[in-house]
């Protein structure tokens, strides 16, 4: 996970599998780039996640939690189809702010 900021956004690149081998430290990580982050929102790039669980769900539903509370936008980009169909049959894809890449944010 890479973690830049690039004002206004704070961009996050996520890669390789979301799962519950390593949901633990996606979570921490997230949770401590939403807290450090100096720009009021926060991009989550997934164009390098390969895979997503339940576990892996969870820990971006933690912090879209935490970016709310406290006050931040939290977006995702650059979600892959296969990876799209686990927020839409959670019903996730209504909660997340969803975006088709980050030119979409003007910080490709």
């Amino acid at each position: 996970m890479q973690t830049s900021t690039i004002s206004p956004y704070t961009l996050i690149r996520l890669e390789g599998h979301l799962d519950a081998s390593n949901a633990g430290d996606i979570a921490d990580r997230l949770t401590s780039a939403v807290e450090s982050a100096d720009a009021a929102t926060i991009v989550v790039d997934m164009q390098k996640a390969e895979s997503l669980d339940s576990a892996g769900l969870m820990a971006l539903v933690a912090a879209l939690r935490l970016a709310q509370t406290i006050g931040r936008q939290f977006v995702l980009c650059s979600v892959s189809p296969a990876i799209r169909i686990i927020f839409e049959l959670t019903q996730l894809d209504r909660v997340f702010d969803m975006r088709e890449d980050a030119s979409a944010l003007a910080i490709a």
